[in-house]
């Protein structure tokens, strides 16, 4: 029989999670400096709106009605995101893996985790499978696999910060 998690492991989940969401955020703050595109979270927020309007796909969710507050909404779903995503690696590979985190793992699951923009989020944005209706599409699936990469590493870095201090 599976235990469920305790409180402190819970919270070392949301923390992870949060942690390694801002670590991909301070990444993606850097390309846009240097010039590269980034995502507008408020399209996230925009789609996330939709849906709870009965509206899964859009021809373009840049073109779709927008919804009060969708920045913040995206930020939000966002960050959830990246919280379940640390689940999703506890649930892997168990509980211990909180208290002592290691490299491997949370960069696959970063990687794995590309899975999502690019079979889910983008098709139902306009944008295709695997960005195939944007100008540059392999540059674009290039750029989510760097970025899910960098979400594992920061899986990997907010869990060692989370294991130290729990200690």
């Amino acid at each position: 029989m599976t235990r469920l998690p305790d409180i402190a492991t819970v919270a070392a989940i949301v923390a992870t999670g949060i942690g390694a969401t801002a670590f991909m955020d301070i990444w993606l703050t850097f390309l846009k400096r240097m010039g590269v595109p980034t995502l507008n979270f408020a399209f996230i927020g925009r789609w996330v709106g939709h849906l709870f309007h009965g509206t899964f796909a859009h021809a373009s969710i840049g073109q779709a009605k927008p919804i009060r507050g969708e920045r913040s909404l995206g930020w939000l779903t966002h960050y959830a995101i990246g919280i379940a995503f640390a689940a999703l690696l506890v649930a892997i590979q168990g509980i211990g893996w909180t208290r002592h985190p290691t490299v491997l793992p949370a960069v696959l699951v970063g990687m794995v985790t590309v899975a999502a923009p690019l079979f889910v989020m983008q098709p139902a944005m306009g944008s295709g499978f695997a960005a195939s209706r944007t100008p540059t599409p392999l540059r674009n699936c290039l750029r989510s696999v760097a970025n899910h990469t960098v979400f594992g590493f920061g899986l990997y870095l907010s869990a060692l910060v989370v294991a130290a201090i729990g200690r």
